[in-house]
């Protein structure tokens, strides 16, 4: 079975337009399909519209674990096309963090300009956020087009990462918060990219299980068959729901649309979401 559960728009860093996604998506033959931008839901219809009755709508929220950043993929379990009320209070909160991202992006330019003496114009990032999410990675890509740094890793290595002068204190929303308005919608919620976690991936699963957080990333885009071993195994022990995404951003994204998982796994997925 073919799902994808997790993948980006021009909505927040992906390269294509969420229509494009989903014109891609269409021609993929999934069994399910939700586009995930980061901290918005703002391209879900115009992608779920060329996929039909197999798209949901969906979020990839940046949460605080423990003064790290964590991923956790929100998906809303009445569809793309739901009764709207359903999500509502996902979606304002959302919106709050839009606004909060919006003045991060600005202590991130004068930090940049104080503890390194790089400048760069912020504003053309900050006035894109009427349109999308915003956030480092926009930060990473304008060091990389003034030429302060060659690629975006780089950029995080060095100025952006967590706890680096380039991430300025601020409240993002914390795992257990998004988990209770989630399931408060009736929706799901799995742990994006475990490996990036490492060992910290376990701690959280656990601590959050039981409050909704009972999907874990295993088969994911970038994964060989001995890292999706390792999550099964984890997913099985704590009895997690395996589901599976490719993390597509666009041309050049190691997976393409869609990634292959055993039909088991697969309609537990279908089941965890409704389907």
């Amino acid at each position: 079975m073919r799902i994808e559960l997790h993948c980006h728009s021009t909505c927040s860093d992906g390269a294509d337009a969420a229509g494009a996604v989903g014109d891609r998506a269409a021609r993929r033959d999934l069994a399910v399909f939700c586009l995930t931008d980061h901290d918005t839901c703002g391209g879900c219809a115009a992608a779920a519209a060329p996929v039909g009755a197999v798209a949901l709508r969906g979020v990839e929220v940046s949460c605080t674990e423990d003064g790290r950043t964590v991923h956790v993929l929100c998906y809303d379990a009445a569809g793309a096309s739901g009764e709207p009320a359903r999500w509502a209070a996902v979606e304002a909160r959302l919106a709050e963090l839009a606004t909060a991202r919006m003045h991060r992006v600005r202590v991130i330019g004068a930090n940049l300009r104080m503890h390194f003496g790089i400048s760069i114009d912020v504003e053309p990032i900050v006035a894109a956020a009427a349109t999308r999410s915003v956030g480092r990675p926009d930060i990473a890509a304008a060091l990389v087009a003034a030429g302060v740094v060659g690629s975006k890793d780089e950029a995080f290595t060095k100025y952006l990462k967590d706890g680096g002068p380039g991430d300025p204190p601020h409240r993002r929303v914390g795992i257990a918060e998004i988990l209770e308005l989630v399931r408060g919608a009736g929706g799901r919620a799995a742990l994006a990219h475990p490996h990036v976690y490492a060992d910290r991936a376990v701690t959280w699963l656990k601590r959050h299980r039981d409050a909704g957080l009972d999907g874990l990333e295993v088969h994911y885009g970038a994964y060989d068959a001995g890292e999706r071993a390792r999550w099964r195994d984890v997913a099985t022990k704590l009895d997690l729901v395996a589901t599976g995404g490719s993390d597509w951003h666009g041309p050049g994204t190691a997976a393409d649309l869609g990634v292959e998982v055993p039909d088991g796994d697969g309609a537990r997925v279908l089941a965890w979401l409704g389907r």
